[in-house]
């Protein structure tokens, strides 16, 4: 297991550093930065997957590859640029309480904007329930959302990347 940590570990954390400084600069550009970190994410994480596979391969393990391996060191950088991406979020949200109330009173808006369409296909009940979960938010909440969305595609782009890169014997 050794090897495949000190094979991935470096591409998990520049991935989520750049992560979460996307996230600033999303947030200095005037933009919403949890929209657009998810989407950030979806570009990087297989940018990230696919260059930490192939480094396992060519100078790792001798230009031999493994789904079962590819699979591994997939998980392991998806999964380190998540949890420090996550992480970063909810450091930056817990200490600028501004930035905070920006984020719910904009997520409280689109719901808001957005009430009829819910009602008509979900009813009033959902809503309401919908409506008090956002009021409730903190922080962890949203950096929890953005590791979910980080780890999904993730997976994907994992599966994906290690049946392309893999070589094996046979």
């Amino acid at each position: 297991m050794k090897k495949y940590w000190e094979a991935s570990y470096r591409f998990g954390l520049i991935g989520g550093i750049f992560s979460v400084l996307a996230f600033l600069v999303f947030h200095w550009m005037g933009l919403d930065p949890t929209n657009l970190s998810m989407l950030f994410g979806y570009v990087m994480i297989p940018v990230f997957v696919f260059l930490g596979i192939r480094f396992f391969k060519k100078y790792v393990n001798q230009d031999w590859l493994s789904f079962a391996e590819g699979m591994t060191i997939g998980f392991l950088i998806y999964t380190l640029f998540a949890f420090i991406t996550a992480m970063g979020i909810w450091i930056i949200l817990s200490f600028n309480s501004t930035l905070f109330a920006e984020l719910k009173e904009k997520k409280l808006g689109i719901l808001e904007s957005n009430k009829d369409m819910i009602v008509s296909k979900l009813g009033q009940e959902s809503f309401g329930t919908t409506m008090a979960k956002v009021q409730e938010m903190v922080p962890w909440d949203i950096a929890l959302n953005d590791f979910i969305w980080k780890m999904i595609p993730g997976l994907f782009f994992t599966i994906i990347i290690s049946i392309i890169l893999r070589r094996t014997n046979n």
